[in-house]
């Protein structure tokens, strides 16, 4: 059987001013699954998958990439990709064409499979239109496309992203949530940070529930749902939609 894409093991942190965010957190993240990690503001769902990236560094825990330690996964940075809640801090270019092509540049690609790779993901994303456009003109909605297209250039096979939704309007979330079905439907990995579980639920494979930096349930949607603690500080959307396959904001 082939390893987990990544296996956490007994990740714990504790920030300078002693305030513990992680505490022993052991969780696998299979290849091709969507999964969903929630919980409230604080909970530590995006300083979880920053240690994840080798973004920062946790005080003390293991973070395996494909059964290798993650100090030495050599192909991590082209595997998996991650959206941050604030998109802008992802613009690097002057036109949606510059920034797509700044991640593959980096990878030290030839130019013709830079240019190639580019093309794929402009269009993969709709962004065909406006391929020339300063990225901040861009609505909330195509920034977040933008994001994903640079991902995809950089031949990314596994993508977090971070409170997705966040500052959207509606048409801002349904281009987001078509990004989420068009990944999974692709097998690619899905790990959504999120907390407004009513607007996508429906397309995850398996629920984390983060609370004060511990994990406190994980499983199948409706089942962990069922389980839940109210003080957990996470909303049941079946009070909305009957069953967890139903919470989407897509028609």
């Amino acid at each position: 059987m082939a390893a987990p894409l990544f296996s956490l093991c007994g990740i714990s942190h504790v920030f300078p001013n002693g305030n513990k965010a992680l505490s022993n957190i052991t969780l696998d993240i299979q290849e091709g699954e969507c999964l969903f990690i929630t919980g409230s503001n604080g909970s530590g769902k995006t300083l979880l998958m920053r240690i994840a990236c080798g973004l920062f560094e946790p005080s003390s825990g293991n973070v395996f990439f494909r059964g290798v330690p993650l100090d030495k996964a050599r192909n991590l940075r082209s595997s998996v990709g991650m959206v941050f809640q604030d998109a802008d801090s992802q613009i690097v270019g002057e036109t949606v064409v510059e920034d797509i092509a700044f991640g593959p540049k980096n990878l030290r690609l030839p130019k013709g499979e830079v240019e190639e790779r580019v093309r794929f993901a402009v269009s993969a994303m709709g962004l065909t239109e406006k391929r020339d456009y300063p990225p901040r003109r861009l609505s909330g909605g195509e920034k977040r496309r933008l994001a994903v297209a640079g991902i995809l250039a950089m031949g990314c096979s596994a993508i977090i992203m971070d409170e997705p939704f966040a500052n959207l309007d509606y048409h801002g979330v349904v281009q987001t949530l078509e990004i989420i079905k068009r990944m999974k439907t692709e097998g690619k990995t899905l790990v959504i940070l999120t907390h407004e579980l009513e607007k996508a639920l429906a397309y995850a494979d398996k629920v984390v529930i983060l609370n004060k930096g511990e994990i406190r349930d994980q499983g199948n949607a409706d089942e962990t749902l069922d389980r839940l603690i109210p003080s957990y500080g996470i909303r049941d959307p079946r009070k909305t939609y009957a069953r967890a396959a139903d919470c989407t904001w897509l028609n």
